[in-house]
């Protein structure tokens, strides 16, 4: 007889697709994905390179800074424009990053699709009662994500971008 994981009838996800399910089950988020045409390998080192992307992506975002690291575990340090704080437990592997402060959650997904690369990205607020506002700030959350995803395709589409 086999294990139930043998057995269990769901499909493996790929990382935009868990991606997509934790945004959407996650409240006072937006979720953003686009398909690139570039390589797989050019999209995941720009998107991984944290501390110069992220302050390009999220304007709130003035530094980023890994603090520490073991393995695909990070630790980071984020500072808005405006001097507030935040420490971040990060997971970076090949195709996945998943953030969280306290008050912050976000991340990106990419997978290699076709001659392009498939990209995600998400963010949002992590507070206590945020799930009556969810539907409120979902349009709001998923504008700030497209614009994020805008800026970071603006970059692979420079000159020597990525």
């Amino acid at each position: 007889m086999g294990t139930l994981k043998d057995s269990w009838p769901v499909a493996e996800l790929d990382a935009v697709r868990r991606l997509r399910v934790i945004a959407r089950s996650t409240p006072g988020t937006g979720f953003a994905e686009q398909l690139i045409d570039a390589p797989f390998e050019q999209v995941w080192a720009l998107a991984s390179d944290l501390e110069n992307q992220l302050p390009v992506m999220i304007t709130d975002i003035g530094s980023f800074t890994v603090t520490s690291a073991a393995g695909e575990r990070l630790e980071a340090r984020a500072r808005s424009p405006l001097g507030l704080r935040a420490r971040f437990d990060v997971v970076l592997r090949p195709g996945w990053c998943l953030m969280q402060s306290r008050f912050v959650v976000g991340g990106m997904a990419a997978v290699a699709e076709g001659h392009g690369t498939r990209f995600a990205f998400f963010g949002g607020l992590r507070l206590p009662g945020i799930r009556p506002a969810g539907r409120v700030l979902h349009p709001l959350m998923s504008s700030l994500g497209a614009r994020a995803l805008q800026r970071f395709t603006d970059q692979l589409a420079a000159p020597g971008g990525g």
